[in-house]
């Protein structure tokens, strides 16, 4: 008996140090705050090809390991090009209640370190953009979120993957702070500018730990959550203030089991996951798609399954669209389906700046990418 309260006493122990906070000097806090601007701004219209790179991070000193395009030249992705030239990564593109188009994603110099909100761009016509600004500012408009974390050793207060979203007639955010967790925000206006508040029920804790959250609003009205590899599925209540019951644990009725088409961390998994961050949840001609960003043959791509019903089983895991990532999928005011690009992997024809895809759906239910590409560029490339 003796043993077991010690054995459990060092398990607590270990969990308590294991969530304990590194707390930074100001002058460590400045050092990552200065280095860089924390928005990418207004961006300027593409010329030419707009094949090229951004690629940040701490210690990286700028642009590393360049895009080759490689996934154009092996026939796998038409030879597209970005719609702005501005330093956006996990870029989300959707249309508004208002017939405009709003874009947003992951800003800033440094986007792994630091960031000063969520920013946001409009359009009529998914070709011209004009800048918003900042609609939700960390210092100004956070609570929790302001915290410097601790994120591999230094401080870090980096805002991943915000997700815009025209919902219940209004529009929400969800973003993520990573590595302490996810908040969900409301416009107080019903415009995509905001302003924008918390709608967790206690809005000076995280909604979830985790990164990288989605959300769909069904035909019924009913709104559901998913985040990181999305293998979990929350129904929210009405007024989006946490889960209205427990969360379902979602699963694949035939996993993919082609240790080329996982990130090798996977593989402790038993690779029957949808992938490993950046999920990715919408519904079309009647069927619910769900996965995440996986490492599938080199490329950081978006991966997901099919089901009829929203918490599956789902089935038939496939790559939908090459070197296209976390991102987010959305039919126009023409009635066609696209999914959002930024560029990840070398394999991509650009890195970190914002793209679109036109996709359709084969027979079978599965997602394929479109002959018909508005953004395509002639670009000679040579395999």
């Amino acid at each position: 008996m003796k043993k077991t309260i010690i054995v459990l006493l060092l398990a607590i122990a270990m969990q308590n140090f294991a969530f304990a906070q590194k707390v930074f000097t100001p002058d460590e806090i400045a050092a990552i705050a200065n280095n860089g601007s924390g928005i990418s701004g207004p961006g300027k219209p593409i010329e030419g090809a707009g094949w090229g790179d951004w690629r940040d991070g701490a210690g990286k000193g700028g642009p590393s390991k360049r895009a080759t395009g490689s996934v154009v030249a092996n026939g796998l992705l038409p030879s597209i090009k970005p719609i702005l030239d501005a330093h956006i990564r996990d870029a989300v593109v959707i249309l508004g209640g208002d017939c405009n188009y709003y874009l947003t994603g992951s800003t800033g110099d440094n986007i792994w370190a630091h960031a000063d909100g969520v920013e946001l761009w409009r359009s009529k016509d998914l070709k011209n953009w004009n800048y918003m600004g900042l609609v939700w500012t960390i210092e100004k408009d956070g609570t929790w979120e302001k915290k410097w974390a601790d994120l591999h050793g230094k401080p870090a207060r980096a805002l991943w993957a915000p997700e815009l979203h025209y919902i219940k007639g209004n529009y929400y955010i969800c973003l993520s702070m990573p590595p302490t967790g996810i908040s969900i925000l409301k416009s107080t206006t019903g415009k995509p500018e905001g302003p924008y508040v918390n709608t967790a029920a206690d809005p000076s804790q995280p909604f979830v730990k985790g990164i990288d959250p989605t959300l769909l609003q069904d035909d019924d009205g009913k709104v559901y959550f998913t985040w990181a590899g999305a293998n979990h599925i929350g129904l929210m209540k009405n007024d989006m203030s946490g889960f209205d019951g427990p969360l379902h644990d979602v699963k694949l009725s035939n996993p993919d089991h082609d240790p080329t088409h996982h990130v090798a961390r996977c593989e402790g998994r038993g690779m029957n996951d949808f992938g490993t961050e950046g999920a990715i949840l919408f519904k079309a001609n009647g069927k619910y798609y769900l996965g995440a960003a996986d490492d599938y043959q080199g490329r950081y791509s978006s991966c997901v399954g099919i089901s009829d019903n929203i918490y599956g089983p789902y089935h038939d895991r496939h790559e939908i669209v090459p070197c296209g990532g976390g991102t987010n999928f959305f039919k126009d005011k023409q009635g066609n389906w696209w999914s959002s690009f930024f560029g990840n992997d070398t394999q991509s024809p650009w890195r970190e700046k914002p793209g679109l895809v036109r996709i359709e759906f084969a027979a079978d239910g599965k997602v394929v990418v479109s002959k018909n590409q508005p953004f395509a560029v002639d670009i000679p490339v040579s395999k």
